[in-house]
């Protein structure tokens, strides 16, 4: 099944285009990173596929909900875990809070952070942080997951469990685009990388083939 498809987007900032032409599509299931230098498009593109950005030509049509995870986490400090996680889903969607914060728990134990739920974030560390941010997401149920850089504040070990946590999560049947400038992640997990020069599409290939 077809979940996210690009058509020829191009977005602009002010006067300047900094996306051009753009054209993908990703099915069910699939974990895509979208490879490239800072300034070349990439989170930009995330952020129209999310919504957050307008494009100037071209479409982006999604087959369900997003849900994005940023690369500073914005979590709310003056929440613990559990809350951040369930807030949404309870002032958003209308979940009863009791419904709500056992789905926040189940999905914070199933993300291996179970046991950080009543910390606030300024007791979590970086890696803890960045699994509440996806549990977050994750709560208000989107067929499509987002995130943008996310290994940037990891060590190795923490960018492996990383890859390991979004491997499961297509492994559900939950489809990842991922904007990162780790070739090595995006080898080591992705599916397809996708590579970004100057604001378009130089190659799209199997992680497998890229070098």
């Amino acid at each position: 099944m077809r979940v996210l498809t690009v058509d020829g987007i191009s977005i602009d900032r002010g006067n300047r285009r900094i996306v051009t032409g753009l054209s993908f599509a990703v099915d069910a299931g699939a974990l895509i990173a979208l490879i490239g230098a800072s300034g070349t498009g990439k989170t930009t593109v995330l952020r129209a596929i999310a919504g957050l950005d307008p494009v100037a030509e071209g479409r982006v049509d999604v087959n369900g909900r997003v849900g994005m995870v940023l690369q500073f986490h914005h979590l709310f400090a003056h929440m613990p875990a559990h809350q951040n996680v369930w807030l949404a889903p309870v002032h958003v969607r209308g979940d009863s809070r009791a419904d709500a914060e056992r789905r926040a728990r189940s999905l914070l134990e199933e993300l291996g952070v179970g046991h950080r739920a009543d910390a606030y974030p300024h007791q979590l560390s970086g890696g803890e942080a960045q699994r509440v941010a996806i549990a977050r997401a994750l709560a208000m149920d989107p067929r499509l997951l987002l995130m943008d850089e996310p290994t940037a504040s990891l060590d190795p070990e923490r960018r492996g469990d990383l890859g390991r946590t979004l491997r499961a999560l297509a492994g559900k049947g939950r489809t990842v685009v991922i904007a990162t400038h780790d070739l090595d992640f995006a080898r080591a997990c992705a599916d397809r990388v996708i590579r970004f020069e100057s604001g378009r599409i130089v190659g799209d290939s199997p992680a497998g083939a890229v070098s």
